[in-house]
């Protein structure tokens, strides 16, 4: 398979079920001979092609002569992978992208919707696709919706929550090719280790009490690195929540929703690998994940386990619990493209029960005097702040803890309570959205 195959494939694996893209393609990936170009290719185009799914079908709409609704999902897709190419990836040659597509077509449908396919990807150009005069009579969210294909009733939410200004500065960070961030591993090197490497030159270091991520578009440089356990993948943003936990040498650590481990582990480098962390996930696949993560990491405290988190006995009493909560991603919808298209307001009220069944499982387990942190990587209040209101008042038997004295306060967002803590989307550079509470059991 080429690449624009084996992003054809991707899609239409994720047209059922809830798999991450990323997952599928790297399956997909596996034991492949393509090249590392083709490889490439292949992620940006299913990365593309998903975020700007509603804006392709708004201008294939505007080309199709049939009932575009109707038509078969591999059709669909087929369109969008060749409309993403042509309005928004200037490298690939406007003939290669439409003849591709057609050669898909053909594979496919046959020769007759081979022969439609051309003649809508020969009519998609920059110049033909006139956004300005198409949206001119729009409502800003409905406007917006198409210019950074975004689902409606998303925009219409942060536009209500941030104002017009915060949510075209959100919806941008969306669509941008995701930084990549790294955490060095403080049980194996230094930042400053890392940083006199002359290969790791062009890589952009974090300071103010986070000189210990990085940020670096080169994947090829990080490779050896991440092999060598010397550094994982971490988004900053991810990273608070651990910040906020403050896990000390000997700790007992209970991470109730662990996988994939970033947070287990970055907790057991802030532990210097002394004490227990018990990583609960309810596939045995993701556990394999944490536990090979781990050893190339050099932890040795971490403890997976399988289990249902509303169920699970840890079998101890915690010092620290770390709810790390499913929830709708809209934080991190630039590096996660299929969440827009998978959330909507029924699913962020399945999701916010969820989380709340959660925390009070949480509270069951904890003694007087521990702590509890909730986070998600989600904007949207009903699962953070309301969601740490409710538990309060739920639970008067905790308390919104005070922000560790440790915690970098160059960092610290703009949205800022007592306790918790949300940052936005592309507040800081490459930074992601998300949400973290703070809580303490209090003494009897």
């Amino acid at each position: 398979m080429n690449a624009r195959e084996t992003a054809l494939r991707t899609l239409q694996e994720l047209e059922t079920g809830n798999r991450k893209s990323e997952e599928v393609l790297n399956h997909l990936l596996e034991g492949s001979e393509a090249r590392r170009s083709d490889r490439a290719l292949a992620r940006e185009l299913v990365s593309g092609t998903l975020k700007y799914r509603l804006q392709c079908d708004f201008v294939i709409s505007k080309f199709y002569r049939h009932d575009y609704a109707k038509a078969a999902p591999v059709l669909k897709n087929i369109l969008r992978l060749g409309v993403y190419q042509l309005l928004h990836l200037d490298r690939v040659p406007r003939p290669a992208a439409v003849d591709e597509c057609v050669k898909l077509a053909r594979k496919f449908k046959g020769d007759h919707l081979s022969r439609l396919v051309n003649g809508v990807l020969r009519k998609v150009s920059p110049k033909t696709a006139d956004f300005e005069a198409w949206t001119a009579g729009m409502g800003d969210a409905d406007r917006l919706s198409v210019l950074h294909s975004y689902p409606v009733w998303l925009v219409e939410r942060w536009m209500s929550r941030y104002g017009l200004e915060r949510t075209v500065a959100m919806l941008r960070h969306g669509n941008l090719p995701p930084a990549t961030g790294y955490r060095v591993n403080r049980l194996k090197a230094t930042p400053e280790e890392l940083a006199a490497k002359e290969d790791l030159a062009g890589i952009r270091r974090l300071g103010d009490g986070l000189g210990h991520f990085l940020f670096s578009q080169e994947f090829a440089l990080m490779e050896p690195l991440l092999a060598a356990g010397l550094v994982s993948v971490q988004n900053p943003s991810q990273a608070f929540a651990c910040l906020l936990a403050a896990p000390v040498p000997g700790s007992t650590v209970y991470d109730m929703c662990a996988a994939p481990g970033g947070k287990s582990t970055f907790m057991a480098e802030l532990m210097g690998d002394k004490g227990r962390i018990i990583a609960l996930d309810r596939s045995a696949r993701r556990l394999d994940r944490i536990a090979s993560n781990a050893r190339a990491l050099g932890i040795t405290i971490i403890e997976p386990k399988e289990g249902d988190s509303l169920t699970f006995d840890p079998g101890c009493t915690p010092d620290i619990i770390l709810l790390d909560a499913p929830c709708t991603g809209t934080g991190a919808l630039g590096r996660r493209a299929e969440l827009r298209w998978r959330t909507g307001p029924e699913k962020l009220d399945e999701l916010a029960g969820l989380q709340k069944a959660l925390l009070d499982r949480a509270a069951e387990l904890l003694a007087p005097g521990c702590t509890l942190v909730y986070a998600t990587c989600s904007v949207e209040p009903e699962e953070n702040e309301q969601q740490a209101k409710a538990f309060l008042e739920r639970h008067p038997e905790f308390e919104a803890d005070v922000i560790p004295e440790a915690f970098p306060k160059a960092y610290l967002p703009a949205e800022t309570a007592e306790g918790w803590l949300l940052t936005l989307p592309g507040e800081r550079e490459g930074f992601d959205g998300g949400f973290a509470a703070r809580f303490r059991k209090k003494e009897a």
